[in-house]
């Protein structure tokens, strides 16, 4: 049986004409003798007529059709009768009389229903995820990825780009997460690393004269996992020789109108804003800002550097900060929900939450009245809260303060509806610092990777004063999610060595991890610049899902394992001696 259309293609200008669908059980209903059966393939439904007066032998069949039993229908197709029209269907005003079937599959009871408002709980939609990629909405997630990827490679291949593809067994190489490694049988003792992104092979090729590289990679880090990270991911990677950041930023932002222009309907016209990482973490307390609502962080440090309120003038004493965000309307939080913040700004480092309420009767706090008429005249000014709002304190160092206000105005946000889901807000965040140095270990670390170079007037402090290094490097931020992050690279083998030095890698160790990449860099490297974008958190915003394990076929959980294969899983002896793993007997 040969099917002649799609479940969603049927229309009313076909009436008559005999049509051969195939697909799902979607439902069965029985009514007094004429049995109607839903059928649903990827494209949708189409209602299903079995009538014993006009083909007994299908109706018979038909009466022993379960749910996602696997079927194949012929018919005549005619317009459903005026009160049995369904508008919620594209094929609502249709029907198929079925004259024959055939029972392609049965099918055991599913575990939880075939539809988009289900309520499963993930381990069992992993454990059968073969059958939640049934849900119409994720066979609409599968298929918006693979438009992404297809008018990517398209725009690419348009742009003068070409597609290379990088080793996935490679040397462990330091860029910040850990490493999966894959043993050698042929050299025991040895590990390949899978990468966690193609970014010196990228580099190499740029050395090769390549000039302008792509590729949909594969990547992998062992890392902890949250809704937007996977131990093994996608990248949509590219890179370019004889260009500076604008250059690459504007080939980004390119694709990214093209995309949201053709697969969300928005129209971009303006360069995306930027932002530098400084002002971004003042303004908003975090490097990926929303900047779809207002409730920008505002500094209060000088106002309290000589309060009454020790907690606050112990804070400035000590060199750190305080800042406040206004809550509009926020006023009509209940105490509850006051102590709900102040458990969500502990999580992110605080010791707790100071508030102020602004009402018909005044400022309501447990703090306020520690405040000088000067300070309260000033924080008016500054924060210029009206009757109704909601003002909320952070009080430590600069970063902590950044992160615990930072998170807390996203939490509001979300709380109240600030954000317009409908609204695509993007920016550059640029000019990083370059390191940052990590307290644990005592030395400086590459704030994205140690092949970031620093701005070429900012090259001269690298030795002495390597924390006020900024780096030519560009993230590119979507509604507070950062799509991807680039940077110029450094294509000196001197400059690479002088920053692998500040990061405390020695000549003999950077010869031992790098050296190819220091040869490579010796033999002539251009200038290069490049940049990644995560597939799927880039799928994830256009979808509007929660997790990127919506848009990806088969993922792992958050423990980073895989219900539906039972992996990872223990392997036998014999496998581990061969590669040299176990030597017992």
């Amino acid at each position: 049986m040969e099917r002649s259309c799609y479940c969603s293609e049927p229309r009313a200008g076909q009436a008559g004409e005999t049509l051969l669908v195939a697909g799902w059980v979607h439902s069965r209903r029985d009514h007094g003798g004429i049995i109607f059966v839903d059928l649903r393939d990827h494209t949708g439904l189409l209602q299903l007529v079995f009538d014993p007066q006009e083909n007994a032998t299908a109706h018979e069949l038909a009466g022993q059709l379960r749910g996602e039993f696997v079927i194949a229908v012929e018919g005549r197709l005619r317009e459903r009768s005026e009160d049995t029209v369904n508008p919620e269907l594209p094929t609502g005003s249709v029907e198929i009389m079925a004259d024959r079937l055939e029972i392609l599959n049965s099918a055991k009871p599913s575990p939880f229903p075939i539809e988009d408002d289900a309520r499963i709980t993930e381990n069992v939609r992993l454990s059968y995820r073969y059958l939640d990629l049934r849900r119409p909405v994720m066979q609409r997630n599968l298929r918006l990825r693979h438009e992404v990827v297809s008018i990517t490679r398209r725009w690419f291949d348009e742009s003068g780009f070409i597609e290379v593809e990088t080793p996935m067994l490679t040397r462990s190489t330091p860029e910040g997460a850990r490493d999966y490694l894959v043993p050698s049988r042929v050299y025991p003792g040895s590990f390949f690393a899978l990468p966690q992104s193609p970014q010196l092979f990228k580099q190499l090729l740029m050395v090769s004269g390549v000039d302008r590289y792509y590729q949909v990679a594969r990547c992998f880090r062992d890392e902890d996992l949250r809704a937007d990270r996977q131990p093994e991911f996608t990248q949509i990677d590219m890179e370019m020789a004889f260009v500076d950041s604008d250059q690459v930023m504007a080939s980004v932002e390119g694709l990214l109108k093209k995309l949201f222009t053709e697969l969300a309907g928005q129209s971009f016209d303006a360069p995306f804003p930027r932002l530098t990482w400084h002002d971004s973490m003042d303004r908003y307390g975090s490097d990926r800002p929303d900047t779809r609502f207002g409730m920008e962080l505002v500094d209060l440090t000088e106002v309290f550097a000589q309060s009454e309120f020790k907690v606050f003038r112990s804070v400035v004493e000590g060199g750190g900060v305080v800042k406040a965000i206004v809550v509009r309307g926020g006023a009509d939080m209940s105490r509850k929900e006051l102590d709900d913040l102040g458990e969500v700004a502990k999580t992110h480092g605080a010791g707790g939450l100071a508030w102020i309420k602004v009402t018909d009767d005044g400022w309501q706090s447990p703090v306020v009245k520690f405040f000088s008429d000067a300070e309260k005249e000033a924080l008016s000014e500054r924060c210029q809260p009206a009757d109704g709002d909601l003002v909320l304190f952070g009080a430590d160092s600069y970063r902590v303060v950044c992160d615990v206000l930072g998170n807390l105005r996203c939490h509001v946000a979300e709380l109240r509806g600030l954000a317009d889901p409908e609204r695509f807000d993007f920016l550059w965040v640029v000019d990083f610092p370059l390191v940052e140095y990590d307290e644990g270990d005592k030395r400086w670390q590459a704030l994205h990777h140690p092949f970031t170079a620093p701005r070429p007037d900012h090259v001269d402090k690298l030795d002495e004063s390597p924390g006020s290094v900024l780096a030519d490097a560009y993230d590119v931020v979507l509604n507070g999610v950062e799509l991807g992050g680039g940077s110029v690279r450094i294509h000196s083998p001197e400059l690479q060595q002088q920053v692998l030095g500040v990061l405390g890698i020695d000549k003999e160790e950077a010869g031992e991890k790098f050296g190819f990449l220091l040869e490579a860099l010796s033999f002539g490297a251009p200038p290069h610049a490049g940049l990644a974008l995560g597939l799927d958190r880039l799928v994830g915003m256009l979808t509007g899902s929660d997790s990127i394990r919506d848009v990806i076929a088969f993922p792992k959980t958050q423990r980073a394992a895989c219900p539906l294969t039972d992996a990872p899983s223990p392997v036998d002896l014999a496998q581990l001696r061969g590669l040299g793993l176990r030597k017992d007997a």
